[in-house]
C-alpha cells in the first residue's frame, strides 16, 4: 500500500487554485500520457487520499477502452497498462457513456458486473471514481482513482477530479494529435519509400529496349491468342505463358495487363534467369537494411510494387527448388515477409508466368514444384512460334523496317518480292527477336531507298553440311530445319555457345535457352 499523504482541506480557494496551477503545469510540460499520469497523480497525493490512478482513452482503430497510463501498487495483472476496459459493466465506461462522473463509496458487483472488476477488486480496489475527460464536445476516455479504503473520496474530491480533468483532457487531445501525426509520417515515409521504388523501377523499364511496340500479325493462329488473351484478360487468374524464345511473350503480358481493370497500376516484371540465385528471394520480396552483407538500405520488392497491378515473372523455370514454396505462399494466402522481417505484409498481385521451357517434365524430373506449377497452369496459353504463322512475316518486315528507318533517320520505300519470300521460307529460330535483328541490320546496310537485306547470310547457314548423330531421309521436320541450322552457327562459331560472337548472341538467343534446346533436339 502507497504511504497516504496528509488530506487538506479542500475549502481552501487558494490550496484548490495552486493544485489547478500545479496540475496545469504538468499538462503543459508532458507529451507523454504516463508522465502526465505520474505527475497529476503525485499532486492529487497531496489533497485525496488515492491508492490507484489510471487514463483509460478509447482507441480510434478498435473502438475499445486501454489503459494508457497507470500509476498503482500492484504492478501487472489485469490493471496493467495496455489492459483491456469494457465499454459494459466498468466505471470508466459508463462514466464515458453518460458523460458524468461516476464515484461509488463501495464496489457492487451488481452494477459493476464486469469480470475486470472483480479482478480489481481482489488485487485489493474497494472504492473509486471515473470522470470523463471531454475537450471539444468529445468524449476522449477517463482519469480514474481508486483506494484500497471504502468511501476514501468526498464529493469535494470529485468536484476536484472534474476540474483537472478538463485540463487533462486538452493534452490527451495534444497527445492523441501527436501519435496520429507520428503514425500518419511514417505511413508517408513507407509511401514514399514505395514510390521512390515504382520511380526507380519505371525508369529502368522506359530504359528497356522492347522489341516491338504493338501486336503485329493478321494470322489464325495470332487471331486465336488474342482471343485467349481478351478472354482471361478482365479476371485476376494466373496466366502461363509458354513459347520459345523471342516469340512476344512479354508483349502478350502487356496486352493482358491493358485490357485488365489493373491497368492504371504498374505491369512489374522480372526475368527470373537474369537475377543470381543468391539475389533472386531479394528481388521477389525485398529485404530490411543489414539483412545480409551488402544490404545497406531497405529494398521494396517485386512483390509489393505490383501490389494492386501485375507481376510478370519470366522464364520462371529458372527459380530455384528451394525458393519454390516461398513463392506458392505468396501465391496461396497473398502475403509474406521482407528478408530480415517478421512483419507480414499483404500483396494483391495478379501473377502472369512466363517460360521457354518444358515445365511439365522439368516436374517430372523433380527440379520443377508440382502444386506452383498448377498454380501458374490456371489459363495457359502457347503462343506459337514465328514459323507456324509465317502468314504475318510480310507485315513483319515492313513493319521493322520502318521502325528502325525512322531511328537511323533514313527512308526505306521499297522491298523486293524475292527478298519477303526468302524471308518468309526462313524457319527463324530466334523467332521475332531474329527476325528484328535480322532488320535492323538490313536498313544499317541500305544506302538507298531500297532495303539491302544480306540474304547470303541465310543462304550461308543452309550451304554448311551438317554433322548430327543421325540423317533423316525424306522430308525434313521443322525440328530437322531448326537442329541444322544451330549446328552449323556452332560450327561457324567453333563451337564457342555464349559471350560475345557466340552462337547465341547470333541466333538472338539467351545462352541458357539455347543450351536448353540443344538437349532437347539431342546436340552435344
Amino acid at each position: 500500500m502507497l504511504p497516504q499523504a496528509p488530506q487538506r482541506d479542500l475549502s481552501d480557494g487558494r490550496e484548490r487554485l495552486r493544485l489547478l496551477l500545479d496540475v496545469n503545469n504538468a499538462v503543459v510540460s508532458n507529451l507523454s500520457l504516463k508522465d502526465l499520469l505520474f505527475a497529476v497523480s503525485g499532486w492529487l497525493r497531496k489533497l485525496i487520499p488515492l491508492d490507484f490512478a489510471s487514463m483509460v482513452i478509447k482507441d480510434e482503430e478498435t473502438g475499445m477502452l486501454k489503459i494508457h497510463a497507470l500509476d498503482s501498487p500492484v504492478p501487472g495483472g489485469v490493471l496493467g497498462e495496455g489492459s483491456v476496459v469494457p465499454l459494459e459493466g466498468t466505471p470508466p465506461g459508463i462514466a464515458m457513456a453518460t458523460r458524468q462522473t461516476v464515484m461509488r463509496d463501495r464496489i457492487d458487483f451488481k452494477e459493476f458486473y464486469s469480470p475486470i472488476i472483480r479482478e480489481a477488486y481482489n488485487a485489493g480496489l474497494r472504492c473509486g471514481c471515473s470522470v470523463p475527460l471531454i475537450c471539444h464536445d468529445q468524449v476522449l476516455g477517463t482519469i480514474n482513482v481508486g483506494s484500497l479504503r471504502e468511501a476514501a473520496f468526498t464529493q469535494k474530491d470529485a468536484e476536484l477530479l472534474e476540474q483537472i480533468a478538463g485540463q487533462v483532457a486538452i493534452a490527451v487531445q495534444n497527445a492523441i494529435n501527436f501519435e496520429r501525426a507520428e503514425r500518419a509520417l511514417r505511413e508517408l515515409t513507407v509511401l514514399k519509400n514505395k514510390l521512390v521504388s515504382e520511380k526507380l523501377y519505371l525508369e529502368e523499364e522506359i530504359q528497356t529496349e522492347y522489341n516491338f511496340e504493338e501486336i503485329i500479325g493478321q494470322s489464325s493462329a495470332l487471331k486465336k491468342i488474342l482471343q485467349q488473351v481478351a478472354t482471361v484478360a478482365p479476371t485476376d487468374s494466373a496466366v502461363l505463358l509458354c513459347g520459345e524464345t523471342g516469340t512476344g511473350k512479354e508483349l502478350i503480358a502487356r496486352a493482358i495487363h491493358n485490357l485488365s481493370n489493373r491497368r492504371e497500376r504498374t505491369l512489374v516484371k522480372l526475368n527470373c534467369a537474369a537475377i543470381p540465385t543468391g539475389l533472386l528471394e531479394s528481388e521477389l520480396f525485398g529485404h530490411e537494411k543489414g539483412a545480409f552483407t551488402g544490404a545497406i538500405a531497405q529494398r521494396v520488392g517485386r512483390f509489393e510494387l505490383a501490389n494492386k497491378g501485375t507481376l510478370l515473372l519470366d522464364e520462371v523455370g529458372e527459380i530455384p527448388l528451394d525458393l519454390q514454396p516461398k513463392l506458392l505462399r505468396v501465391l496461396q494466402e497473398h502475403e509474406f515477409e521482407r528478408l530480415g522481417s517478421s512483419r507480414t505484409i499483404k500483396t494483391d498481385a495478379r501473377m502472369i508466368a512466363a517460360t521457354n521451357v518444358d515445365l511439365p517434365q522439368m516436374v517430372a524430373e523433380k527440379k520443377f514444384r508440382s502444386d506452383l506449377y498448377y498454380r501458374f497452369n490456371v489459363f495457359p496459353i502457347t503462343i506459337p512460334a514465328l514459323r507456324e504463322r509465317v502468314d504475318d512475316i510480310p507485315l513483319l518486315i515492313g513493319y521493322f523496317a520502318q521502325k528502325h528507318a525512322l531511328r537511323m533517320n533514313k527512308r526505306i520505300d521499297r522491298i523486293e518480292k524475292d527478298t519477303v519470300d526468302a524471308l518468309c521460307s526462313y524457319p527463324w529460330p530466334g523467332n521475332v527477336r531474329e527476325l528484328e535483328n535480322f532488320m535492323e541490320r538490313s536498313v544499317i546496310l541500305s544506302s538507298g531507298s531500297e532495303l539491302q537485306a544480306p540474304l547470303g547470310e541465310l543462304k550461308l547457314t543452309t550451304s554448311i553440311p551438317v554433322v548430327v548423330s543421325q540423317t533423316l531421309p525424306g522430308p525434313r521436320s521443322l525440328e530437322d530445319v531448326e537442329r541444322q541450322h544451330i549446328v552449323e552457327t556452332l560450327e561457324q562459331t567453333r563451337g564457342v555457345i555464349g559471350g560475345k560472337g557466340g552462337a547465341a548472341e547470333i541466333l538472338g538467343l539467351p545462352t541458357s535457352t539455347l543450351r536448353n534446346r540443344m538437349k532437347k533436339l539431342g546436340l552435344k
